[in-house]
This record gives structure tokens, C-alpha cells and sequence, in this order.
């Protein structure tokens, strides 16, 4: 599994973090009134008012490249600047993380992912996968039930995340009562539109230091705007916009490899012609 540092960071700090993120409205509010509502119940523990206990295990529903991983690291750590969590940390795995090929030994594999991630979240992608559609004798559902156990026997040192496409997750939660009463709270990440995939374009270009000319600009809006009307089940959002910009830089770099004398400014600027090479590969 991978899992990163803690970094000791206040409430403030990262719900700004999380509202600084291209697009997601629907999830900065969701996420907001989350905490919100954590805030007041963790006031009236302190007063010593009864406290409704709350589920956090949550399902992150959308394709590819709608910021799952990155919300859901970011929850960690705002449930740690809460208290709710000790190192709010994030696991990530899938079914490969959690399923062994031997009898006996996804146990030891649920186990040792569920043990990295006490303290933080459990995040696991593609989460369907653990339950195939009309699946029989299958090691994911001995992984579903031992995982069911260790969350109610860590239920103060753990939350688990699961995500992946709209339509299997919700088969895949409906598969099981058990599923089914511990995840029932729901957070929907929509694709990006043409106007934030350029944004997300934008800041890849600016984190490299480079910048598009008004031109390049142009084209590039418009190849998102053609992907967006004619995506299916597999287009790559915020993965499609890394991709086409690693190939841009790419096509940029072949243009201007013989150019002398070289200044910053030709090497930090992308042309049209970056962009209509691109297109032309495409062909």
C-alpha cells in the first residue's frame, strides 16, 4: 500500500486547500457540511450532551480523474485536525492489495493493508472489483467479510473510503446488508466540463513554467470541448488533461530542439502548432 507523511496542519488551512481545487462544488459543500456538523457534535461531547453515533465510511461515486484520491486525503486530514483521527494518513490498495490467490492468505493480506491504515483512511479504488457481477467461490467476498469485522473492531481508529464508476458501486454496496448499513454516505464526483479541463490544463502548464499562447489556448479548448461531447465510460478527466500536456511539451520540445540561439521565452512558451501536432498524431 502507499501511504504518505503526516503533516500537521489546522482545520482552516485545509478546507481552504480543499476549496482551492478546480471544480468539485458539489463536493466542497458536501465535505463542508460534513464538518460542520463533526464540529458541533464534537461540542456537545465536550458538554456532555448526548452524541448520535455517526458513520464516516463513505462512497466516492465517479470515473476516472474526478479527484477521488485527492479528496479523500484531504479528508483524512481535515478528520484529523477534528480529533477524530490520531494520523488521518492515507492507504490506498484495490482488490489486487486485499486478495490472495491461496485459502488462508487474504486474511493475512486484509489484515496487514487494514493495520497500515489504523489511525487514517483505508481508500480502496475500483472497490466493485472485490465482488464481481455473478462472481461464485470467489476470494473477494472473504476479504468483504473480514473487512466488515475489522472496521467494527477498529471503529474509532479507522474509516474506509470506497470508490469507483457510478453504476457497479452501487451494485457492488446493494450486494451486501453488511456493506449496505456501514457505507451509506455518499459523495459524487462529476466529470469536468471543458471550461475546468482547461483550468486543470492551465495549472499543469504553470507548475512546469510554461504558458500557452492565446492560439494555443484556443485549439486546446477546443480538443476538450470535442472529448467532453463524445465521452463514454472511459474518459480520463483530469488524467486526460496530464496526458494531452505531456504530449504537448513533448511536441514543443521537438519543435524547438534546433532552434539557436534558444531563449526562456521559446522554451517556456506552447505554440498552435504543438497543439494541431497533437491532433495530427491523433489521426
Amino acid at each position: 500500500p502507499k501511504t504518505e507523511e503526516e503533516i500537521p496542519e489546522d482545520y482552516d488551512t485545509l478546507l481552504a486547500q480543499l476549496n482551492s481545487l478546480i471544480g468539485l462544488e458539489n463536493i466542497k459543500t458536501d465535505v463542508g457540511n460534513l464538518s460542520n456538523f463533526l464540529k458541533v457534535q464534537i461540542q456537545r461531547k465536550q458538554a456532555g450532551m448526548n452524541v448520535p453515533q455517526v458513520s464516516l465510511h463513505s462512497v466516492f461515486v465517479g470515473h476516472p480523474g474526478t479527484g477521488k484520491t485527492t479528496v479523500a486525503r484531504l479528508l483524512g486530514r481535515i478528520f484529523k485536525s477534528l480529533g477524530l483521527l490520531k494520523s488521518g494518513h492515507l492507504v490506498e490498495t484495490d482488490r489486487a492489495g486485499l486478495i490472495a490467490g491461496y485459502v488462508g492468505q487474504t486474511s493475512l493480506k486484509v489484515d496487514e493493508i487494514v493495520n497500515s491504515a489504523l489511525d487514517g483512511v483505508l481508500f480502496i479504488d475500483e472497490a466493485y472489483a472485490l465482488k464481481p457481477e455473478n462472481s461464485h467461490n470467489d476470494y473477494g467476498q472473504e476479504a468483504i467479510d473480514i473487512l466488515l469485522k475489522r472496521i467494527e473492531d477498529h471503529r474509532d481508529r479507522l474509516i474506509v473510503i470506497v470508490a469507483g464508476y457510478p453504476e457497479e458501486m452501487q451494485r457492488f454496496i446493494d450486494s451486501n446488508p453488511g456493506l449496505k448499513s456501514r457505507f451509506n454516505r455518499y459523495f459524487h464526483f462529476h466529470h469536468y466540463t471543458p471550461d475546468e479541463l482547461i483550468m486543470i490544463f492551465e495549472k499543469f502548464c504553470g507548475d512546469a513554467h510554461f504558458k500557452l499562447t492565446e492560439a494555443a489556448r484556443n485549439k486546446m479548448f477546443e480538443v476538450f470541448e470535442k472529448s467532453y461531447s463524445e465521452r463514454d465510460k472511459s474518459f480520463g478527466n483530469a488524467r486526460l488533461a496530464r496526458n494531452l500536456f505531456e504530449k504537448i511539451i513533448e511536441n514543443q520540445a521537438n519543435r524547438i530542439v534546433h532552434i539557436a540561439p534558444v531563449t526562456d521565452e521559446i522554451l517556456s512558451t506552447i505554440e498552435v502548432e504543438d497543439v494541431r501536432m497533437l491532433l495530427w498524431l491523433q489521426c
